[in-house]
């Protein structure tokens, strides 16, 4: 019975062992890769839109009268809450936020924004339901508020901007991008922008990057856009030269 019992502990040892040595590489892996991510800072970039630099992801606001819808929810409540300050945003003023996918980084502040009604695609929910974990037995963590779901090119209205939801998986199963009044883009993890062009999110973060490649197909045709704002690598004013080849 003890070497039974032995043998056990020593599996369960090396087991333990594998799991520690295999966070310690991922973590080291993440941080390098966090370090290639190009957030613009936080200010107006138009007569409408305002972005917060948080650590290393922007989040957007888009004005209309007194009031805003924010793209995402940023990755820190001491982030968000100080470039609020520097905008002289007040929290209570954002009516939504547009959730482009669920990871850590895009909700963690959402708390801030008590008055917001939060949106995502309906097949982003299989992440925060513990459906499907992140990554191996990870899983992004569940809302302590309600949320609203959306079709893929579904179109809804807030403060009277038209904001129509594209469905773009391959970062996470239900990414979604935002494109509202026709002319402004929002992308979240969908892509990067290098050059002025648009190119594939960072490998290392996709869930499936092969899906992900495929679903910029479906960014590059709208007639009237003008702007991409991106999470972590800033925004084109050009949108037609960015999705050109």
């Amino acid at each position: 019975m003890k070497v039974i019992i032995k043998k056990i502990l020593w599996g369960l040892g090396a087991v333990i062992g594998i799991l520690i040595i295999f966070a310690v590489w991922y973590g080291i892996k993440a941080s390098s890769e966090i370090k290639k991510l190009t957030p613009i800072e936080t200010g107006q970039l138009t007569d409408s839109i305002y972005t917060i630099k948080d650590s290393f992801v922007n989040i957007y606001f888009v004005k209309s009268g007194n009031s805003y819808v924010v793209i995402d929810g940023g990755n820190s409540i001491d982030g968000i809450k100080a470039g609020l300050v520097k905008l002289n945003i007040c929290p209570d003023s954002v009516v939504a936020i547009l959730l482009t996918h669920t990871d850590g980084d895009h909700i963690n502040a959402i708390s801030i924004f008590p008055k917001a009604v939060i949106y995502m695609s309906k097949q982003e929910e299989q992440m925060i339901n513990g459906e499907t974990p992140r990554f191996l037995f990870v899983k992004n963590r569940k809302f302590k508020r309600p949320y609203n779901l959306l079709e893929d090119n579904q179109v809804i209205e807030l403060l009277g901007l038209k904001i129509r939801g594209i469905l773009v998986p391959g970062h996470t199963p239900g990414s979604m991008c935002y494109l509202i009044n026709d002319t402004f883009l929002f992308t979240g993890d969908a892509l990067s922008l290098k050059d002025g062009k648009i190119a594939r999110f960072n490998q290392f973060f996709n869930m499936d990057s092969e899906t992900a490649a495929k679903s910029m197909e479906k960014l590059t045709n709208f007639l009237k856009a003008q702007y991409i704002f991106t999470a972590h690598h800033g925004i084109s004013r050009d949108y037609r030269n960015a999705v050109s080849k």
